[in-house]
This record gives structure tokens, C-alpha cells and sequence, in this order.
């Protein structure tokens, strides 16, 4: 009998990495059911801002199976794929593997194995949430980050409006793990996902974590009236 592995917001890097291994195989499909296939509208915004060039160093953290990986390449960017499940990386791979300028690295997002300044942009979809660290997390991403580069970080976030805001609680709690059963996901990986949402900080504060980290021209904007957010920066050049 296989045992679930249930992350709680201790977040546990081991057990936070085998419960994505154990949804790897359906995670995109449960994506998809579960936004009502906004997550395909946040991934081009993502990709927009992110605004790959060709020649450009990019580093995905927390890819996952990589759809925001290949998104990224297929700009004619070297794009590496990085996270700290090994089942979500395979998935990728299985997926992805054959996208020119795509390669694949399991990495710790509080200790990445990439030298100072190596990337012109860095990213992290939905991941940063996930890490025991965050603040840490923010801090290795502007240390691998060449001056003058960007970030991009699109993460669950508070929307706004306080009626919405119910409105998004409410599917939360009691709507988002029923069809996370249904589509045939662990269901417990989905509680601690809400769990997770709930715990989060809102905009301004992961806005202040990021110039606490070192990043500069800190700014967001909400997609879908707050339910996930962009914020963007830059390495100072000096």
C-alpha cells in the first residue's frame, strides 16, 4: 500500500517534494479543472513578462513538469528547469525533452547549485510559496542573477476585493479538493494547497520581501482580481 506523503506549513522540503512526486502524473490535468484552464492565461502572462530574448540565460525554479519551462525556450532562450522533485522533473522531461535549449536540474530553492550572476532573468510559478524559506529563496535568486537582470514571480495571491475575496475562500475550502478527488489527484496534496493560500502573505508583503532580498524596482500587478499575482523586479546594476 503506497502511504501519501501530506505537507502541512511546517513545509518540509522532503515531504513537500514527495507529495509533488506523487501528483506529478496528473498535476497538469488537475491544473486545468481546477482554474477553469486560467492557468494557461497566467502562464502567457508570465511568459510576457518574463519577456525571454534569444541568447538569454533563463533559470524556471519550482517548474514542475515544465509547461512554463518550454513556454520560456521556445523564444529561442537557454532555459534551465529547475526543482527539488525528481517525479515532477521526469514528468517534464517525458513531456519536454526534446524543446531545443531546454535542460533539466533538481535544485533546492535556498541553495541553488548555479554560480553568482549566471542568468539574465529568473522565474518561479506557484513555488515560492512552497518553500520552507522563501525569504532565503528570494535572496539565492538575486544572488544568480546577473546585475541588470529580472525576476518574475507569479504566485497565488489575496485578491483585493473583500466579497471576491469570500467568494475565492469559499471554492477554496470547500469546492478545490472535491475536484481534485474527482479528476483522480491525491486529494491531501489539494488540502494542503489551499492550506497553503490561506497562509500566504499578500502583495505588498511579498513585494517587501523582495527588496529586503535585494531586488530593486519591485513592482506587481494581479491577474484574475487577485487570485494570482506578478511581481517583477531587478538586480541593480551597481
Amino acid at each position: 500500500m503506497t502511504s501519501h506523503n501530506r505537507a502541512d506549513l511546517s513545509k518540509d522540503p522532503t515531504t513537500v517534494s514527495g507529495m509533488f512526486d506523487q501528483v506529478a502524473e496528473r498535476y497538469d490535468l488537475t491544473n486545468v479543472a481546477m482554474t477553469f484552464g486560467m492557468d494557461a492565461q497566467w502562464r502567457a502572462a508570465t511568459t510576457r513578462a518574463v519577456s525571454p530574448q534569444p541568447g538569454e540565460r533563463i533559470l524556471d525554479l519550482a517548474a514542475g513538469t515544465c509547461r512554463s519551462s518550454a513556454s520560456l525556450a521556445r523564444s529561442g532562450a537557454e532555459v534551465v528547469a529547475a526543482d527539488f522533485s525528481p517525479g515532477m522533473l521526469a514528468e517534464g522531461r517525458r513531456n519536454f525533452g526534446d524543446v531545443r535549449g531546454l535542460s533539466f536540474v533538481e535544485a533546492d530553492a535556498t541553495d541553488l547549485p548555479f554560480d553568482d550572476g549566471e542568468f539574465d532573468a529568473v522565474t518561479m510559478s506557484y513555488g515560492l510559496r512552497n518553500v520552507n524559506e522563501p525569504r532565503k529563496a528570494l535572496v539565492e535568486l538575486h544572488r544568480v542573477t546577473k546585475p541588470g537582470g529580472r525576476i518574475v514571480i507569479n504566485e497565488f495571491s489575496t485578491p483585493p476585493d473583500p466579497r471576491f475575496r469570500r467568494l475565492y475562500r469559499f471554492y477554496n475550502d470547500r469546492v478545490l479538493p472535491k475536484v481534485a478527488r474527482i479528476v483522480g489527484s491525491h486529494g491531501e496534496a489539494y488540502d494542503y494547497l489551499n492550506e497553503s493560500i490561506q497562509a500566504w502573505p499578500d502583495q505588498p508583503t511579498l513585494a517587501a520581501w523582495m527588496r529586503e532580498a535585494g531586488w530593486s524596482d519591485v513592482a506587481y500587478r494581479n491577474l484574475s482580481f487577485g487570485i494570482v499575482a506578478l511581481h517583477r523586479a531587478r538586480r541593480r546594476t551597481a
